[in-house]
């Protein structure tokens, strides 16, 4: 299933230390602490090394369970919506919508990942374009592959640090760091940050092509998405439209395959999987690869997260997505919070974990239509998507509003679980998430418009170590 090429398991893994190497780091590849600049950005294969190790750390448990790599961040979003319940274990806090304070594990360890991840990116950009080895081709390339890994971080930090870009652009957002530093600068912008997220991901796109090492690398499809992403929240219709349909190549029958959803959601070689972080049994020891982890009730896992009713009714009996089973024939009472679970994902040491599908873009595609008045275009793509998934589905008639609404549900029918879409399309569009059905937490967790318990407030280690902000930078967070 795992046919990534061994590179992927290099491990430059901290902000790498420029010690002494030898021949032996490309032609042996082996775990160590640091090599020099010279041999990293010395060839391509050097280079593609160095992105290898950055890539394992988008699976890697950075802290802790629910603080692990990028997976981490995205269930954390998955169950803050209506349609997950997460018992009184890991992510329970963010169920509750209740970890955003300066102290917390989420709130530290959120803003940590994503800028050890930009650093790592900065460290890339700067090592290519400074090589006098690489060719200029691919000096070109490389550093596209440092742009789309920065303005994706920056992405997930603007994200969860501010509120969205459509409320107020001028709000405070995370620092911005174009170079490795080990000094700290003043807080940005909401506006800013977006500037330098779209600017980056132009020259991603310009600069990747289609080859890759394999689907845990990125190419200019996966680029592609990443703005397709960002013009979604930025309003940006145009953009999103053309973003989404370059990153799974405009054609969905090609691109969907109905009878893999059963699989297990665990195999980043999917036709689905644009992009994915793949794993080996060998290399973890641990239940981190959140949602499966969570998700599955018939293997060894946590057993953690349980389906809200009002969702499950969503659904046809024919949709191969309907993918539900009762807990237990001792649970019969379906206010029970437990009585509902998924069997979407199955949870194994070496799962893989998918970060964007062509479902979603799909999607994107066909809500950037609408917006923009094309309402057979829009109909004709979310057809496309529905009858694969459903024999028995019916072409909409909708148009306007009706029909936007219509493919957001979509969207949560289509993705729930793997990276918190309900909430991202709650907190771009400036909407409320209110718990319904057998939700095992009361009002207090719902969000309103614009609620502030959507983003997180700047952890106080920074604020302490960083001379730039402000103590009171959390005073209208």
């Amino acid at each position: 299933m795992k046919n990534l090429i061994s590179k992927i398991f290099i491990a430059i893994m901290a902000l790498f230390i420029m010690v002494g190497c030898s021949q032996e780091f490309l032609e042996e590849p082996k775990p160590t602490s640091g090599v020099s600049e010279e041999v990293v950005f010395g060839s391509r294969e050097g280079v593609e090394s160095f992105i290898s190790g950055i890539t394992r750390q988008f699976r890697g448990q950075f802290t802790s369970t629910d603080a692990a790599g990028l997976n981490s961040i995205f269930f954390a979003r998955s169950v803050k919506g209506n349609d997950l319940i997460q018992e009184n274990t890991w992510f329970n806090f963010d169920y509750a919508n209740d970890n955003r304070e300066p102290t917390y594990r989420r709130t530290t360890f959120t803003w940590n990942y994503c800028f050890y991840m930009i650093n790592q990116a900065n460290v890339l950009i700067a090592g290519v374009e400074k090589s006098t080895a690489l060719a200029p081709a691919d000096k070109i390339e490389l550093a596209a592959n440092g742009y789309a890994l920065r303005a994706f971080f920056y992405h997930q930090l603007v994200m969860e640090f501010a509120p969205t870009y459509s409320a107020d652009v001028n709000f405070s957002a995370p620092p911005i760091y174009t170079v490795s530093s080990k000094e700290g600068q003043p807080m940005s912008t909401v506006g800013e940050v977006y500037k330098l997220i779209v600017d980056d991901l132009t020259k991603a796109v310009a600069g990747l092509t289609e080859d890759r090492l394999g689907k845990s690398y990125i190419n200019k499809a996966v680029a592609n998405a990443m703005l397709a992403q960002v013009y979604q929240v930025m309003g940006n219709w145009t953009g999103a439209q053309a973003a989404a349909n370059a990153a799974y190549g405009g054609d969905p029958e090609a691109v969907l395959d109905a009878a893999s959803y059963r699989s297990g959601f665990d195999d980043v070689e999917n036709v689905e999987w644009i992009w994915g972080s793949a794993q080996r049994s060998d290399q973890s020891n641990y239940y981190y690869n959140a949602p499966a982890s969570m998700t599955d009730h018939l293997t060894t896992s946590y057993s953690a997260t349980y389906i809200n009713r009002d969702f499950v009714a969503l659904f046809s009996a024919t949709d191969v997505r309907a993918y539900f089973q009762k807990k237990s024939a001792s649970i019969t009472n379906l206010n029970d919070y437990r009585y509902w679970i998924t069997r979407k994902f199955t949870f194994t040491f070496e799962g893989d974990n998918a970060i964007f599908r062509t479902p979603e873009m799909i999607l994107i595609e066909a809500e950037a239509k609408a917006r923009l008045n094309d309402f057979t275009g829009a109909h004709d793509l979310l057809f496309a998507l529905q009858q694969d998934r459903d024999v028995n589905a019916v072409r909409s008639t909708n148009t306007g509003a009706a029909l936007i609404e219509e493919i957001l549900v979509e969207r949560r029918k289509e993705l729930y679980a793997e990276n918190g879409v309900e909430w991202f399309d709650a907190k771009r569009l400036r909407r409320g998430i209110t718990r319904t059905g057998n939700h095992r937490v009361g009002a207090a967790a719902n969000l309103t418009a614009d609620d502030k318990k959507f983003f997180l407030k700047i952890p106080q280690a920074e604020i302490d170590s960083n001379p730039f902000i402000e103590d009171a930078v959390n005073a209208n967070r």
